[in-house]
C-alpha cells in the first residue's frame, strides 16, 4: 500500500507539464490537489477519433459527431452583455453554423478562416438547419493521427481552465504522463477474495483503461471495476458504522405488549390497520425487542398512516415503562401531531404535551417538570425538544418526522439525552428510491408503508396551460359550490424570492377579483408572516371560514384539511417532482374525489412536459421518486445535500442499481464476519478507509 500511497499523494504541481501556475488552476477549478485526484478525474464520454461525418450525413438522432472542414466566416453578435460568436463551417457536402456564448473574446482572437479544423460536438436543429453550440475545435495539422479504432476520453473542463491552456486535450496529455508512471506492482485497494469472486479487473489495469482504453470491452471492464470499488466503500462505511453503533449502544428492552397498547388497539383504534402498517409495526416491535438500539427509517406516501404506526410504537414503549417523544420540523406540523394524538388518546390515562418556541413560560416550566419526574408520557414538539433544559425521566423512543429537515447532529443530540440511548424511528413522506436510500441511509434499517388506507380515492391530476385558465376558474367555482375548499400554491425559490412574492400577491389580487366578496373568502399564507398570523389564517381555512387558501410551499407540511378537495399549483414546471407529489398529498384526505391541477406556461421544456406527464400518469410516490432521481440526480432529491455521501466520481446511483446491490451484499458479508475489519485479509479495507478519512480531513485541500 505504501508504494501506491507515496505516488498518489504527490502534489499535482510536481507532475511533468503542470508546475505552480497550472497546479493552482487544477486545485481551484477541479479540486485536483494530488496525483490521486487527477487519476480519479475520469472522462465523461469517449469518442472514436477515427470516425468522421459529412455535413450532409448529420441526423438529429446522432448524439455527438466529428467533422472535418474550414471556417468560411466568423461573426460577432450583440453587445457586451449578450455577446455571442458564430462561424460558418463548411466541407465538400454543405455548410452549417457553429455558435459560442462563452469565452467569446478568446475564441475570436484564436479562430482562423480557411484553415482546416476538426470539429466535435452535439448537433441540434434550428429552423430546419443544423448547428453545434460550443463545439470543440482543433486544427487538423495539430491533431494526432489515428490508425484503426481509437477511443479517446473527453474530460469536463471550465472556461477559466481553458484560458490557462487546460482544455480536454491538455488533460489527456497530463493523464498520459500520470498513467505512464503508475507503479507496475501497484497494491490492490480491494481484498483478493472480492476481486476473484466478482472477476474484477486489477486496479492498475482499470486506471490505465479508464483513461486510455485499448477497446470497448476493456473500457467496460475498467468502468465496472471502478464503480464497484466506489460503491463498495460507500456501503462498507455505512455498515461498519451501523455494526459499531450496535456494539456500543445497547437499546432499552421493549419486550412486552401490555395493557396500554392493547386497550388502544382493541377499543380506540379509529380504523382497521392496513397489512402494510401491520407488517411495519411487527418490524419495529421485533427491532426494539433485540436489546440493541433501533435505528429505523419509515417511508410512506402522504396519507399512508405513518403517524398511527408511530403512535402505536410509542404506546409499546410506554407499556415497558418508558417515555416517548415526536419531533416535527414546524410548529404547525407539531401542533397537528399533538391534536391528532391527544384526540386519539383522550379516553385513556396517557399524558401528552406540546413544546414549541411559542409555548408560554409558565406552561413550559410545568411541562419540563412533568417530563423530568416521569408523569408526562409523550412529548411532541419542534427543535425546542433538543434544548439542554429538556430532561426526560426515561426516554425510550424518539420519533422524527420529515427527517431530512433535521441535521444529523440535531438527531444525535436528541437521542443522547439519556445514558441509555432510546430507540429512533425517522419518518419521511418523500419516498426515496431504493438505490438512494441505500446510499444516504444505508446505516438505518428501512420499513416501507406501500399501501393506502381503504376507501381513499386516488387524486385525479390534470395538467392545464395558461390558455386554459378560465376553464380552471370555472371548475374551482363548481367545487366550492359543492361545499369544498381549494388550495392555490405558488413556488418560492430562494434565488428569486422577491419576484416569487410579487407573483403570489399578484395572484392573490387576481383571485379576489375572480372570487369576490361576499360570496367567496380568500386566505393567504407565506413565509414572511409571523407564526401567529400564519396559524390564524390556517385555522380560518381549516374551520371553513375561507374557501380558498393562497400559499407558498409553506403548506407542504401543513395542516390536514379533509374538506380541501382541489389543489391548483401555479408555475408547476418550477417544482421538482417529489415536491409536487408532496403538495398534492395535502388534498384527498376526505371521502370526496379530489383534484390536483398543474398550471404551466403555454411553452415549457421537454423535461417540464415529462414531469407533468409523470404526475398525471401516477399517484405512486416511489415511481415518481425514481423519475425525479433520473431527472435531477441524487444531490438534492431528499431536500438537503447529504455532505460527502453521494460524492461519487464514476458510479451513478440512478443507473448502477445492480452494481450497488452487488457491492452492498459483499460489504454486508464481510461486516457480518469481521465487523471491526481487524483480520489480516481485510487489512486492505482498513487501510483504504483510513486513507479516505485522511483525505476528507486534510485542511490543505480546502480551497
Amino acid at each position: 500500500m505504501q508504494v501506491r500511497r507515496e505516488y498518489f499523494d504527490t502534489p499535482i504541481e510536481y507532475l511533468k507539464g503542470v508546475g505552480p501556475q497550472r497546479g493552482a488552476v487544477l486545485r481551484t477549478e477541479f479540486s485536483i490537489f494530488n496525483f490521486d485526484d487527477l487519476v480519479r478525474h475520469y472522462p465523461f464520454r469517449y469518442i472514436d477519433r477515427s470516425k468522421f461525418y459529412k455535413i450532409a450525413e448529420i441526423r438529429e438522432d446522432l448524439p455527438y459527431i466529428q467533422l472535418k472542414g474550414k471556417l468560411l466566416r466568423i461573426i460577432s453578435h450583440g453587445d457586451k452583455r449578450t455577446t455571442r460568436l458564430s462561424a460558418i463551417f463548411a466541407d465538400d457536402t454543405g455548410q452549417m453554423e457553429l455558435v459560442w456564448f462563452q469565452g467569446v473574446k478568446w475564441l475570436k482572437s484564436s479562430l482562423k478562416t480557411n484553415v482546416e479544423y476538426i470539429v466535435f460536438g452535439k448537433p441540434t436543429s434550428f429552423n430546419g438547419k443544423f448547428n453545434i453550440v460550443h463545439p470543440e475545435l482543433e486544427e487538423s495539422s495539430k491533431a494526432e493521427s489515428f490508425s484503426g479504432p481509437s477511443l479517446t476520453g473527453v474530460y469536463s473542463v471550465t472556461e477559466k481552465a481553458k484560458v490557462h491552456g487546460l482544455d480536454s486535450k491538455a488533460i489527456v496529455k497530463l493523464q498520459r504522463t500520470l498513467v505512464a508512471g503508475l507503479p507496475k506492482f501497484m497494491p490492490e485497494s480491494l481484498p483478493a477474495e472480492v476481486i476473484d469472486k466478482h472477476r474484477l479487473m486489477s486496479l492498475h489495469d482499470a486506471l490505465v483503461n479508464i483513461h486510455f482504453p485499448s477497446n470497448e470491452n476493456m473500457l467496460a471492464l475498467a468502468v465496472r471495476r471502478l464503480k464497484f470499488e466506489e460503491l463498495f466503500y460507500v456501503q462498507i462505511r455505512l455498515l461498519r458504522a451501523k455494526a459499531q453503533r450496535n456494539e456500543t449502544f445497547k437499546g432499552k428492552a421493549v419486550t412486552k405488549i401490555g395493557d396500554v397498547f392493547n386497550e388502544f388497539y382493541q377499543k380506540h383504534l379509529p380504523f382497521e390497520l392496513t397489512n402494510a402498517q401491520k407488517r411495519v409495526l411487527k418490524e419495529i416491535r421485533l427491532d426494539m425487542g433485540t436489546g440493541k438500539q433501533m435505528n429505523r427509517l419509515l417511508q410512506g406516501d402522504v396519507g399512508s398512516g405513518k403517524t398511527m404506526v408511530a403512535l402505536l410504537s410509542m404506546l409499546m414503549v410506554i407499556d415497558n415503562g418508558y417515555q416517548a417523544c415526536l419531533m416535527a420540523p414546524t410548529e404547525i406540523l407539531a401542533s397537528q401531531h399533538f391534536q391528532s394524538i391527544a384526540e386519539s388518546l383522550q379516553q385513556m390515562d396517557i399524558k401528552v404535551g406540546l413544546l414549541t418556541g411559542s409555548t408560554k413560560a409558565a406552561h413550559r416550566r410545568f411541562l419540563l417538570e412533568e417530563l423530568k419526574n416521569g408523569n408526562l408520557n409523550i412529548l411532541i414538539g419542534t427543535h425546542a425538544l433538543i434544548e439542554d433544559r429538556v430532561q426526560f425521566n426515561n426516554l425510550g423512543l424518539v420519533v422524527i418526522d420529515e427527517q431530512h429537515r433535521f441535521g444529523v447532529q440535531q438527531r444525535a443530540k436528541l437521542w443522547m439525552k439519556d445514558d441509555e440511548v432510546p430507540h429512533v424511528l425517522v419518518m419521511t413522506a418523500t419516498p426515496i428510491p431504493r438505490t438512494l436510500a441505500m446510499t444516504l441511509y444505508g446505516d438505518l434499517d428501512t420499513s416501507v408503508i406501500d399501501e393506502l388506507p381503504p376507501g381513499r380515492k386516488p387524486i385525479t391530476t390534470l395538467h392545464k396551460f395558461e390558455s386554459g385558465r378560465l376553464a380552471v376558474i370555472g371548475f374551482m367555482k363548481r367545487e366550492i359550490a359543492l361545499g369544498r375548499q381549494v388550495y392555490v400554491v405558488y413556488p418560492l425559490i430562494e434565488e428569486s424570492e422577491k419576484l416569487d412574492y410579487m407573483n403570489l400577491f399578484a395572484g392573490y389580487e387576481a383571485l379576489c377579483k375572480d372570487f369576490p366578496l361576499p360570496d367567496y373568502k380568500v386566505s393567504v399564507v407565506h413565509g414572511r408572516m409571523k407564526p401567529a398570523e400564519k396559524d390564524f389564517e390556517m385555522q380560518r381555512f381549516k374551520n371553513g371560514d375561507t374557501q380558498i387558501m393562497v400559499a407558498t410551499t409553506v403548506i407542504e407540511v401543513g395542516v390536514n384539511v379533509p374538506n380541501a378537495s382541489v389543489m391548483v399549483i401555479e408555475s408547476a414546471e418550477r417544482f421538482g417532482l417529489s415536491q409536487l407529489h408532496q403538495l398534492r398529498g395535502r388534498v384527498g384526505r376526505g371521502a370526496e374525489q379530489s383534484y390536483c391541477v398543474l398550471m404551466t406556461g403555454n411553452k415549457i421544456s421537454h423535461e417540464g412536459r415529462l414531469r407533468m406527464k409523470t404526475m398525471v400518469d401516477t399517484n405512486n410516490g416511489f415511481e415518481i421518486a425514481e423519475v425525479d432521481l433520473k431527472l435531477r440526480g441524487p444531490g438534492d432529491i431528499t431536500g438537503t445535500q447529504q455532505s460527502g455521501v453521494v460524492n461519487l466520481h464514476i458510479a451513478d446511483i440512478t443507473k448502477d442499481r445492480a452494481i450497488m446491490e452487488e457491492a452492498r451484499l459483499t460489504a454486508a458479508e464481510i461486516i457480518s464476519v469481521d465487523p471491526s475489519l481487524t483480520t489480516s485479509k481485510y487489512q486492505v479495507i482498513n487501510d483504504q478507509l483510513q486513507y479516505q478519512e485522511k483525505e476528507k480531513s486534510n485542511f490543505s485541500r480546502v480551497s
